[in-house]
């Protein structure tokens, strides 16, 4: 049985962000072909091609982080209609410099939650069309916008609802089958 290492991003900075607690859901979730950590990025300066020759020890780092995951889950929130700063800015380092793009053939999935009936919806899209252009498999389906309500996951991650914690299992096994066929037709280079 194969092991998968999946770096997840947590759209928001916040301590105490809902996004925060769907993470630690979808990480006793995940079927235990996956190993999940987080690749935090908050430490990350503003983006600017200037660096792009002397990239700054934390840039360095993250873009590691990220080359050493078979995959990416992002789990973000949605700030006026589209994704928030901090996860574009980390996206950009990411992608820089030219030719060096790390998300490049990097399998990826997308989910988030918000107090709002849609979810993340919106942002969800924009994140997905970034993801196209940065060359990263994506999960289509099943899509997860995840509308929080107080006491849905406890601090811990446990899922009240059976329901939701039914569908999100569901989608963390169908990430692993997702990353499993992307890793088969385009193997990550040693």
């Amino acid at each position: 049985m194969a092991t998968y290492k999946v770096g997840y991003l947590i759209g928001s900075l916040a301590k105490a962000s809902i996004n925060r607690t769907l993470s630690k859901a979808l990480v006793k979730l995940a079927p235990p072909e996956l190993e999940l950590a987080e690749i935090s990025f908050k430490e990350l300066p503003l983006y600017s091609y200037d660096y792009d020759d002397n990239f700054p020890p934390e840039a360095t780092a993250f873009k590691q982080a990220i080359a050493n995951v078979d995959a990416v889950l992002f789990v973000t929130p949605e700030y006026n209609r589209s994704i928030p700063g901090g996860l574009k800015n980390a996206i950009d380092w990411a992608s820089r410099p030219y030719g060096k793009n790390s998300f490049t053939h990097k399998p990826s999935a997308v989910i988030g939650t918000s107090p709002g009936a849609i979810g993340t919806a919106v942002a969800q899209q924009h994140l997905r069309g970034l993801l196209s252009f940065c060359n990263s498999p994506q999960m289509n389906a099943p899509e997860a916008y995840i509308q929080f309500r107080p006491g849905l996951i406890s601090e811990t991650g446990e899922v009240t609802d059976a329901s939701t914690e039914e569908f999100l299992r569901h989608y963390m096994a169908e990430f692993h089958a997702f990353v499993v066929r992307v890793l088969t037709v385009l193997p990550r280079s040693t």
